[in-house]
Order: structure tokens, then C-alpha cells, then sequence
């Protein structure tokens, strides 16, 4: 195994010609696929990797600098793609891995296929002309509440999150794959994506993009996910799930699970705009 490799806890299972490459967003790590990969392993080369900064991950690899922005884990993304020799690959990315292909894409669009992008967003903050969901004060208020106590904020941020209940079993699980972060990692990590601002990216990319979105998602709303399909670059395709909460592929698979998989095996058509 690969140095890269090693570091993100690269798993390569399945068998198949093409390859989908899933990446996890903030707070969880490769086990977030868990509902999906039984579906996979058949017909695909499956790709799993944990972003620098899990849990599972070695926290004295987390460079504060380079991952203070998203440039960083599109070159981790990259550099795992060049160790495993992949020259193509369908990427599923979810929240901030969603940002992250989206980046990746643009500096070498030869290494992907189409781009799976659940749960997207190019900027969390509101502006004059955008609608992202949060104000700067609220983000301020839940970075302070992370420092000052982060266990409780946990309890408070992972039902509001996952649009359920503390006994719910995709609470625990998102509740404990944050619990597995180091506090400093995941206030630094959190503050790169509610402050970052990728708009600018959406026209360069060139690459066709599925967009899957649940109906109600307090950290992404619907609206932002039309903001992406009307301003990237290339091929685009929005579809809206009737799930509620910004980690469906945990907290309903039995409904997210059959979307992706139709996505993952069809292609955009000629006359998708």
C-alpha cells in the first residue's frame, strides 16, 4: 500500500470496469457508504478513503494550512486517483467531497467521468444575490459553542443535522464519527466550509454533473441546488428526494440508495441541460 493510500485508509473492494470513487462529507468518514456498498460491489470497483482530519485518520497528518482550503482535499483526491493508476471514475461525492470532485474536475476533467454531487453546496453564508441558509452570526455562534464545550455541541448539531432525534440510529452513528474528530480539527474543518465561497468554480466545470438533494435540509436548501445546475459549466441534472435531513444516505438509504444507484449507472442525456 501506497504512502497516499495509507494515510486515508484507501479501501478498494468489488469488481467491475468502471470505477465510482465515494467521498464523505464533514463529520463522518467512509463508513457513511455503509447502506451503499452492498449495491456496488458487484458491478462496480468500489473506492473508499477517509478526507485528512477523520476520525480514523492520523490527526498529527492534518496540515491546518493546506486544509484551509478545499484546493487541499481535491490534491488529497487527486494523489489517491494517481496511486491506484485510475484514469477515469465516476465520483460520488457527498457535502464537502461533493466541493471537493467539483474542484478536482476542474484541474484534470480527464479523470472523471461525471460527478454524483449529494448535498452540495458552494457557499453556506447568504449574500445580496444568494441564498445559502446561514448568516455569518450563525456560524459564529455554532464555531463558539464547538469551542467552548464541543461533546454538547455535538448533542445539539447532530439531530439538527440529521433531521431527527437523539435516539435516532443515524444521530448516534453521525454523533459518534464527529465524537472521533479532534476537537481543533473539526472547529478548523468547520470553519473552511461555512466560510468558503466556490461559486466562482461552477462555470469551469466541465464535467457532467448529477445533483441530488433532499427535500428539506436545514444545512443546504433546495434553492442551492438550482443555483448549481443553472451555473456549472457543463451538463447538469437536479433531482430532489423526498428525505429530510443533509446525510440521507445514512438517515433514509432505503429511499437515497436506489437514486444514487440510477445515477451512478445512467448517463446524461443529449438533451439534458
Amino acid at each position: 500500500m501506497g504512502v497516499v493510500e495509507e494515510a486515508h485508509n484507501v479501501k478498494v473492494i468489488g469488481s467491475g470496469k468502471k470505477t465510482v470513487v465515494l467521498g464523505h462529507g464533514f463529520g463522518t468518514d467512509q463508513s457513511v457508504w455503509k447502506h451503499l456498498i452492498p449495491y456496488l460491489v458487484d458491478d462496480y470497483r468500489v473506492v473508499l478513503y477517509d478526507n485528512m482530519g477523520a476520525g480514523p485518520t492520523n490527526p498529527d497528518y492534518f496540515d491546518f494550512e493546506r486544509y484551509a482550503s478545499l484546493e487541499g482535499y481535491a490534491y488529497d483526491l487527486l494523489a489517491i486517483l494517481e496511486e491506484l493508476q485510475i484514469d477515469s471514475c465516476i465520483y460520488l461525492g457527498h457535502s464537502l467531497s461533493s466541493m471537493t470532485g467539483v474542484i478536482a474536475s476542474i484541474f484534470r476533467p480527464d479523470l472523471f467521468s461525471k460527478l454524483i454531487l449529494l448535498s452540495a453546496s458552494p457557499r453556506f453564508i447568504n449574500a445580496d444575490d444568494y441564498y445559502g441558509g446561514f448568516e455569518k452570526e450563525d456560524i459564529d455562534q455554532l464555531s463558539q459553542a464547538m469551542e467552548s464545550n464541543y461533546k454538547s455541541w455535538i448533542d445539539g448539531f447532530a439531530p439538527l443535522v440529521i433531521g431527527s432525534d437523539m435516539d435516532s440510529v443515524a444521530v448516534q452513528e453521525f454523533s459518534r464519527t464527529l465524537f472521533n474528530m479532534r476537537p481543533d480539527i473539526a472547529l478548523s474543518v468547520f470553519r473552511t466550509i461555512f466560510s468558503f465561497d466556490l461559486r466562482h468554480f461552477l462555470s469551469r466545470v466541465t464535467v457532467p454533473c448529477h445533483i441530488i438533494q433532499s427535500s428539506k435540509d436545514l444545512a443546504v436548501p433546495v434553492a442551492v441546488s438550482e443555483y448549481i445546475h443553472q451555473n456549472l459549466g457543463g451538463k447538469s441534472i437536479v433531482e430532489v428526494i423526498s428525505t429530510e435531513g443533509h446525510l440521507p444516505q445514512l438517515s433514509a438509504p432505503e429511499v437515497t440508495v436506489p437514486v444514487l444507484l440510477r445515477h451512478i449507472s445512467h448517463d446524461i442525456t443529449t438533451d439534458a441541460s
